[in-house]
């Protein structure tokens, strides 16, 4: 079966989720994950400085109210704080690799 060009846009588009506003519950629940995250990268001393600022962009923005701002730097900030902890973990023994012997 061959559908039409439009036809198959169409269907793509009423399957696709429709985009909504952040409501300061998505806010809290990002934010809420991008502390754990970084407070468990400051636990291992590896905390990046472009997390706590982002955490600060995205606490500005909803005190502001603008909780699609606030969610996506919250989930930024999350992200720099994975990347953080993965960098901690995979430096913690690579030092040895590259010591001279």
């Amino acid at each position: 079966m061959k559908l039409s060009l439009p036809l198959t846009m169409l269907l793509a588009l009423s399957l696709a989720p429709a985009a909504r506003a952040a409501t300061e519950a998505d806010y809290k629940a990002a934010y809420a994950a991008a502390e754990a995250a970084s407070k468990e990268a400051a636990g291992m001393r590896n905390q990046w400085t472009t997390t706590v600022s982002t955490l600060a962009a995205a606490k500005k923005a909803a005190e502001g109210g603008d909780f699609d701002r606030a969610v996506a730097a919250a989930k930024e900030a999350e992200a720099l704080a994975k990347a953080s902890i993965v960098q901690a973990t995979s430096e913690k023994d690579a030092w040895k690799a590259m010591e001279i012997r």
